[in-house]
């Protein structure tokens, strides 16, 4: 009998100091998921400002003019002409660097092509564009494609995106996103992209321009009004205070 009561002694201190040890790992637990030193698990790991998921940036990019020339015409077209006018006026704007004609090869109007391009590149000298600026290379297409000489330069742009992409399921889930009602992935990517392509200037985006000069005769006639104590607002002539109104016709 005083067997069976030290065994039954032992096993319950055993079990006293595995619940006093279970105890110990408990609050030991407790007092690390305290600690605010570490990262909080389940975090979001993209940020929810659609402006920094889908930043803007500023790349160089090609611009590039094809003109389609004629088997048989070997010179261009005066809405042509035009388009090459006008390409030579967006180089000498934003251009970083030279002109690069692409001459089809292996075409049925390879020829008239060649013979066009000396047209393009006098009209492109003739606008400013520099003759050591300017390469002529060849490519190579299918023979019974009709392929266009091709005019590039390169220049800075601003890009965005690519925008359609859904990684997660936006409907409901045990996502944390969907949970805290926090927006989709892809929004605002068109916004941005859109943003992107509208600005004339993409250093706009990162700085401001600088300020334009004073108009000095208007400057002065202000001045002059005020140094007279007279009114320093725009006066219009009656005239064309008139010439803004509606007609009294079918009154």
């Amino acid at each position: 009998m005083h067997h069976i009561r030290t065994k039954l002694a032992g096993r319950a201190a055993r079990a006293a100091w595995l619940l006093r040890a279970a105890l110990a790992v408990g609050g030991a637990a407790l007092v690390g998921g305290c600690n605010t030193d570490r990262p909080i698990t389940g975090a979001p790991d993209v940020p929810y400002d659609y402006r920094l998921r889908h930043p803007i940036s500023i790349v160089e990019k090609d611009h590039t003019l094809r003109v389609f020339i004629g088997v048989n015409r070997g010179s261009l077209t005066p809405a042509q002409r035009a388009e090459v006018l006008g390409f030579a006026q967006s180089w000498r704007d934003e251009a970083t660097g030279g002109v690069i004609i692409d001459l089809p090869v292996g075409t049925a109007n390879e020829r008239s092509s060649a013979a066009a391009v000396q047209e393009i590149r006098s009209i492109l000298a003739a606008s400013g564009v520099p003759p050591q600026s300017m390469v002529v290379r060849g490519y190579h297409v299918t023979p019974r494609t009709l392929a266009p000489v091709r005019i590039s330069y390169p220049h800075m742009a601003a890009q965005a995106g690519p925008c359609g992409l859904w990684p997660e399921d936006i409907g409901p889930s045990l996502n944390r996103d969907y949970n805290e009602n926090q927006p989709p992935w892809n929004y605002g990517c068109a916004t941005q992209r859109n943003l992107a392509a509208m600005v004339a200037n993409p250093a706009d985006l990162v700085q401001p321009r600088a300020e334009t000069p004073a108009y000095t005769m208007r400057r002065t006639t202000v001045l002059e009004h005020y140094r007279a104590g007279q009114s320093t607002g725009t006066t219009y002539q009656n005239s064309t205070i008139s010439s803004g109104r509606i007609s009294n016709i079918g009154q």
